[in-house]
């Protein structure tokens, strides 16, 4: 049995595992690239992953971190890595070092702070970039890419052979391609999605969609950093990726209202690529 509920959707050659809803939690978990976005709840399975991206420090975002570095250590692994906006580095070191005192014991981890433009190489397929985004507080969206190496054209026609000599004799014949495989948004209004046009472009977004209800109001909500259907609607020419995820619902919709509102407004769930995560 699960000592945490959470959802897992199998996508091509990965999975997408996690649950988020509006001031509860939120947590995202690709297995297969070994990583994890924010920490609103930590189910024991997820213990296993090392590394985890933060999107922003709202309570439901990360209110599991140190129950999840402490798990970590009970079960003798490696310190895990977690990374957030660089404002919020020394902040959290400092909750980290209260939870010390109060446990009486270590919270091991490394905490790495990121500006937008920040690179971090997972592995030498998985490369992680962070983005600015448009929440109330200090906030990073991420894409996850996979990054391979090409033959060069002009080298096309080359036997194996051919080819194995120019690389011995340190001829530079491939050059490199990064696939947006995933974007995570995190808490952002639009303006989040605008100005960064790669989360348009990724084979996955996983975005949030808190509002859905024509009674929520646009103004009050763009102005605390956050996303209406209705945005949404207005860009939907916009959005290439395969695979749409829309999470982070308000606590005030219930489930009926939700899918009742989306389908109003996109009968073919967007071709069928639009996802509801509730």
């Amino acid at each position: 049995m699960r000592d945490i509920s959470y959802r897992t959707f199998k996508f091509k050659d990965y999975s997408i595992e996690g649950f988020s809803r509006a001031a509860i939690q939120t947590f995202w978990h690709i297995p297969e690239f070994h990583l994890g976005f924010d920490l609103g709840a930590q189910p024991w399975e997820f213990m296993g992953t090392p590394n985890w991206f933060i999107s922003h420090t709202h309570l439901d975002h990360l209110a599991m971190l140190p129950s999840y570095v402490a798990r970590r250590r009970m079960m003798k692994m490696p310190p895990p890595v977690i990374y957030l906006p660089e404002g919020f580095v020394n902040l959290t070191a400092k909750l980290l070092k209260v939870w010390s005192h109060l446990d009486c014991g270590k919270f091991p981890c490394e905490l790495v702070g990121l500006k937008p433009g920040d690179t971090v190489e997972l592995s030498r397929e998985i490369v992680v970039e962070a983005f600015k985004t448009s929440h109330r507080i200090e906030s990073l969206g991420y894409v996850v890419y996979h990054r391979r190496k090409k033959l060069k054209p002009e080298y096309l026609t080359l036997s194996g052979e051919e080819i194995r000599r120019l690389k011995e004799e340190g001829a530079d014949i491939t050059y490199e391609i990064k696939l947006p495989k995933i974007a995570y948004l995190g808490d952002s209004n639009a303006a989040g999605l605008d100005k960064n046009p790669i989360f348009y472009e990724a084979e996955t977004l996983i975005m949030e969609m808190t509002f859905v209800e024509k009674r929520h109001r646009s103004s009050k909500i763009h102005k605390f950093g956050h996303i209406h259907l209705d945005d949404v609607v207005d860009r939907q020419e916009n959005f290439r990726n395969e695979l749409i995820i829309a999470s982070h619902f308000t606590a005030r919709s219930i489930t009926e209202a939700v899918y009742r509102s989306v389908q109003e407004k996109f009968p073919d769930m967007m071709d069928g690529r639009l996802k509801l995560w509730i």
